[in-house]
């Protein structure tokens, strides 16, 4: 049976009879923030000129702490990493850099000690060198093993060490069989630690064990760090004034952009135009801001937002409210991307094709390239192939048709909307990106189809329930429970190992030598860490008024405490 998608003539196309439709209707919560970022005035988000003076002040005197050449390795290791955990790494990158190839140039000399005292130590110099893509290997910690294999019982007293421990073993690539043993070891002690409530670390556990840091957001890492710096007794004043200035200072910047994006969503009357979607500009916009919080980019978070939003309101269309012929005809006119196709669509989508169509000509501009460049083909060609891929599960509805696995998997990856949104948070990012990158990203690397695979399967796992629910295409946890007669429970473990395994391949890409710089594949990082925050224990996007609602108003309504 073959489910090539296959359009229709343009001469045989007429808008649809809309009336008296039968639609699959899903039940989405309305938006919670309303007009709250247009309502902001401008006074409340001025960045004054003694708020700028004493940042630049404070900068200054942290980038001396780092370059003071008589601290010892611990040290060293432990201001970057604060620096990076209170997410202002972005102002010292050279600095960052220079220490870190230092260390690693000479990291055998800090390894070779005998004794268990250095868990810490080791795991922190392990997990900062592979963040920056040295390749360090894994054979550091075999001094902490039996000879059975097992990590010594001994290291189990050491909570910080643990902790270090785990966080470090979340960088395994493939075939790294003692940082697996690291892991599990590492799990087992830190539950028993959290489950005394006498222990330090207990918040600081629970939350790394759901998002250790290579799956967490910086920004909100960076948030919720501030607290927990501050109670450190050995905290930098320095550091610690300085992060929360930096804090308040792009959490303004933030509020401008939302109230200009708020601004262009109402104008699209989304209640009234599409009042069958789910209308979450801010959601959108916290994605975007875990693709690239750093100031510098605010042309690529204004372009992603509209994308992801657009995006959104497709979804919705092909998967809660568009009939079969409907969405026939609708892909044919995305596929066409002509503005004369509007006069043979259904009234209501209308609207969302003109937005559409009007977004990427804006994008042109943003820019500062033809529309007919490269750089926006890309974009144009990856959600051509998005709305191929709904057309497609919008195939397998209208036929009751469920698919083999792998042929699920071959369109699903592009429903997930991943290629898109990576296509445009790259070409968001400035001149960094050549031609040359597009043409990688065009090849889908194995680190890009690692990001699209957490999301697909992270989805699958949590929305299958909402979504049968109603009229609705089978999911990837019934398409292979059928083909491989197991359970539900059997699939969603099955699912999670690949998962797993692909946050190994993001691992790999990210270690020297690369394809492309490590920006680039830092987007392609942190758009997978948006994933495994969003879709850890619920879909935090579709019911936005729980968890997600908590973690907006912490980065984009309350200010830090200076």
């Amino acid at each position: 049976m073959s489910h090539q998608t296959s359009l229709v003539s343009v001469s045989t196309m007429k808008s649809p009879n809309t009336s008296k439709v039968e639609r699959p209707l899903a039940k989405y919560h309305s938006s919670i923030w309303k007009d709250h970022f247009l309502s902001l005035s401008t006074e409340a988000m001025k960045i004054d000129v003694v708020m700028e003076e004493r940042a630049k002040q404070l900068k200054a005197e942290v980038k001396k702490m780092l370059m003071i050449s008589n601290r010892n390795l611990l040290e060293k290791l432990s201001l970057v990493d604060s620096i990076q955990r209170l997410s202002v790494f972005y102002h010292f990158e050279n600095e960052i850099d220079q220490i870190l190839e230092q260390i690693y140039a000479n990291y055998r000399d800090f390894t070779s000690i005998d004794g268990d005292d250095d868990l810490h130590t080791i795991s922190l110099l392990f997990r900062l060198l592979r963040q920056h893509g040295y390749r360090i290997p894994c054979d550091i910690f075999t001094k902490f093993v039996e000879s059975n294999g097992k990590f010594k019982e001994s290291l189990a007293e050491d909570a910080r060490g643990i902790l270090s421990l785990y966080e470090a073993a979340n960088m395994r690539v493939h075939g790294e069989d003692i940082l697996e043993e690291a892991l599990d070891f590492s799990v087992k002690h830190l539950k028993n630690i959290m489950a005394n409530s006498n222990s330090k670390f207990g918040a600081e556990i629970e939350h790394a064990l759901k998002w250790p840091l290579r799956k967490d957001l910086p920004k909100l890492k960076g948030r919720e760090y501030i607290t927990m710096y501050q109670e450190d007794p050995s905290h930098s004043q320095t550091l610690l004034a300085f992060s929360k200035l930096d804090f308040n200072i792009l959490q303004k910047l933030y509020q401008k952009e939302l109230k200009e994006l708020t601004r262009w969503w109402k104008d699209l009357n989304v209640e009234t135009n599409f009042p069958y979607a789910r209308d979450r500009i801010v959601e959108c916009y916290f994605w975007t801001l875990g693709a690239y919080f750093e100031p510098q980019f605010n042309v690529g978070r204004k372009i992603l937002t509209k994308v992801i939003a657009i995006s959104s309101i497709l979804d919705d269309t092909y998967d809660a409210y568009g009939t079969f012929e409907e969405l026939q005809i609708f892909t044919e006119a995305i596929q066409r991307w002509d503005r004369s196709m509007v006069s043979i669509l259904p009234e209501y989508m209308k609207p969302l094709y003109i937005a559409m169509l009007n977004h990427y000509k804006e994008i042109s501009k943003e820019i500062g390239m033809d529309e007919n460049s490269f750089h926006v083909h890309t974009t144009k060609e990856e959600i051509k192939k998005l709305a191929r891929s709904y057309f497609e599960e919008a195939k397998w509805l209208n036929q009751n048709y469920t698919p083999k696995f792998k042929e699920y998997m071959e369109w699903a990856l592009h429903s997930t909307g991943y290629f898109s949104i990576i296509s445009v948070a790259l070409i968001g990012m400035g001149d960094i990106v050549t031609n040359e990158i597009l043409e990688w990203f065009f090849r889908k690397p194995k680190i890009i189809n690692a990001s699209t695979i957490i999301c697909r399967l992270m989805d699958d796992i949590i929305s299958r329930k909402f979504e049968q629910e109603r009229k609705h295409v089978t999911s990837g946890v019934e398409c292979y429970m059928e083909e491989y007669e197991c359970s539900e429970e059997e699939v969603c473990v099955e699912f999670q190992k690949q998962v797993v395994d692909a946050w190994k391949d993001i691992n790999e890409a990210c270690l020297h030598p690369l394809d492309v710089p490590m920006p680039i594949l830092m987007r392609i990082v942190n758009v997978s860490r948006v994933i495994n925050l969003l879709y850890t224990d619920e879909d935090g996007y579709t019911n936005a008024n729980g968890r997600t609602k908590f973690l907006i108003e912490s980065l984009l309504v309350n200010p830090m405490p200076c």
